[in-house]
């Protein structure tokens, strides 16, 4: 079930209206319910796989739990971690590498017939697959202790606003909200609306309307050159965005509307003025997840230096794996990487440089700057994430600066109307964005006068009428 559907429209409202008709003790039920009827809305066999995914680390954490004995406890850990990857592998992974071990093979010569798995991805599967792993190393580690009610615990991995594609909670934040009695609450609930709100225009507005191009350029990407392949990149990072910031806000606003706090997910990540920064405003339930159960059991930085630049390279290359199963992917994770360990290695020397040529002088122009290059370089790891393939990223790369006297086009699938219409909502984006650094938006609006309260809300739900590109298109991050 897409948000961005007439299904959605209908089931959100009368979940809420069961919810907050029912008593407490009862509520439980109907998320696990709801949830479950969310998920099997797109297939409904690998429900299956979430229950087995729920009883794997409801079990394994209780025994780990219960285990005196440090060895024991290690391996019912292992165990859990072997079950909830091997599943990840055999339906994300298994296709990938045994068609990558063909390849292999076959430039030395030795023919192999691969074998393949005539399987779906299933929708969502490394979001929940990561948050019970995440759930059975804090009960390992001792942060938290396991969950009795299997119930609860069920909900806790099938929660459906943040179910399919994050963000990625931690036990220790989401499970103990489900035992919290919620009251119908006028504000709590206007306010969640209000960030579902936003989040639609995100989505409809701009990352739908701005599809168009780059599904058009990044899909032929042979018939351009030039301005067009410059546009389409520059779109998709707009693009991705608010596709993926759009189901975050949706999410987090729908869990607020029923009394449950989830992280926030994103934090104006083209604002950034270096790589890392970048990656702690951008996903950030992901960055922290693998900061948290990577990096820092790896070392982190806290070990000889050529040692942390190894731990940022595995843990981006990872980072690369775990949002898909295409070379593609694991080549901007690797980009990610080395721009991490290039920036590590030239901070002396671009501190030193800045400071030559007097740009300390001039602090808000410095920040531009590194803000620019930023995105720059956030813009040519994006080429790799949206390229069907390493070759159609390597044709987009060395075609960005020539043909730049041909005619713009799009083959057709836009109009003038509906490119000014999308920069336009880039634009209003950015301002709130600009605002949002300076003032707390929903304090903001709550207190103004009514009258400009619901002018604001009223102008979002025009723009979304008619601006909107209602094709229910899925969440690019669905496919992860």
């Amino acid at each position: 079930m897409l948000f961005n559907s007439i299904h959605f429209l209908i089931f959100f409202p009368i979940v809420v209206a069961i919810y907050f008709s029912i008593p407490h003790r009862f509520r439980w039920i109907l998320l696990l319910i709801s949830s479950y009827y969310f998920y099997m809305s797109w297939k409904a066999e690998y429900v299956i796989l979430i229950m087995i995914s729920t009883l794997i680390d409801y079990f394994l954490a209780i025994q780990i739990h219960k285990s005196a004995i440090r060895a024991r406890k290690k391996v019912f850990l292992v165990l859990s971690l072997c079950g909830n990857l091997g599943l990840l592998f055999a339906f994300k992974y298994f296709n990938f590498f045994s068609d990558s071990v063909r390849e292999l093979l076959m430039s030395f010569s030795i023919q192999l017939q691969p074998m393949t798995l005539k399987v779906l991805l299933p929708v969502g599967i490394s979001f929940y697959t990561f948050q019970t792993i995440g759930y059975t190393i804090d009960v390992y580690r001792g942060k938290i202790k396991p969950e009795k009610h299997l119930g609860i615990f069920a909900v806790y991995v099938s929660f459906f606003p943040q179910l399919v594609a994050g963000p990625i909670e931690r036990a220790k934040n989401l499970l103990p909200q489900f035992f919290v009695k919620q009251f119908f609450d006028y504000k709590r609930i206007t306010d969640g609306l209000k960030v579902m709100l936003w989040g639609f225009f995100l989505k409809v507005v701009i990352a739908d309307r701005l599809a168009i191009v780059v599904d058009a350029v990044y899909n032929n990407p042979l018939e351009y050159t030039g301005i067009p392949l410059i546009l389409a990149t520059v779109f998709f990072a707009f693009q991705i965005y608010c596709d993926f910031a759009g189901y975050s806000f949706i999410a987090i606003g729908a869990a607020q509307v029923m009394g449950i706090k989830l992280m926030d997910n994103f934090k104006r990540p083209y604002h950034s003025k270096s790589i890392s920064e970048f990656w702690r405003r951008w996903h950030i339930s992901l960055s922290s997840w693998f900061r948290d159960y990577l990096y820092i059991p790896l070392g982190g930085n806290r070990v000889s230096i050529p040692r942390w630049y190894l731990n940022l390279f595995i843990v981006f290359l990872v980072v690369g794996i775990w949002h898909g199963a295409n070379w593609t992917f694991i080549v901007w994770g690797v980009i990610h990487g080395f721009y991490l360990i290039f920036s590590a290695i030239t901070k002396n020397i671009r501190s030193q440089i800045a400071n030559k040529i007097g740009l300390a002088k001039f602090p808000k122009l410095h920040m531009f700057l590194q803000m620019a290059i930023t995105f720059t370089l956030v813009n040519i790891g994006w080429i790799f994430f949206r390229a069907n393939t390493l070759s159609d990223a390597a044709y987009i790369l060395t075609h960005l600066f020539s043909g730049w006297g041909s005619k713009i086009t799009f083959g057709g699938v836009m109009t003038h109307e509906g490119l000014i219409i999308a920069v336009i909502s880039i634009l209003f984006m950015e301002f709130v964005h600009l605002l949002q650094e300076h003032i707390k938006m929903r304090q903001f609006l709550s207190d103004k006068p009514i009258l400009v309260r619901w002018s604001i809300l009223l102008i979002l739900i025009l723009g979304i009428a008619l601006f909107g590109v209602f094709e229910s298109r899925q969440f690019i991050y669905f496919q992860f």
